[in-house]
């Protein structure tokens, strides 16, 4: 995974997260989601075009149960958008950078 990509665990996931200065676009994944990993390579793009307005991050859902609990992630993959601190925006599904950078047009 490229640098720009942060990933998450259950101690890290508020630090990095919810004290960001800048919006976090957390991906909620799992390994066996083949949905997921189209849109990996996706988010690794977006992490690099738009370093310094808009932080990715990876969560995986099957290491780290209590963040899909706590955030209630029933569907893979699950992206959602934390702006100072809250949660601003819920991604749900698979879709194309172009669709992505739309639903992100809020944000960067």
């Amino acid at each position: 995974m490229s640098a720009p990509v942060t990933v998450l665990t259950e101690s890290t996931f508020d630090e990095e997260v919810l004290g960001s200065s800048e919006p976090v676009l957390v991906d909620f994944w799992a390994e066996w989601c083949g949905p997921c990993k189209t849109i990996a390579p996706i988010l690794e793009e977006l992490a690099t075009e738009h370093e310094g307005a808009l932080r990715i991050a990876k969560v995986n859902v099957d290491e780290h149960q209590g963040l899909a609990l706590r955030f209630s992630i029933q569907s893979l993959p699950t992206m959602i958008v934390f702006n100072d601190g809250a949660e601003a925006q819920r991604l749900i599904g698979a879709r194309s950078k172009a669709k992505l950078l739309e639903d992100l047009s809020t944000v960067i």
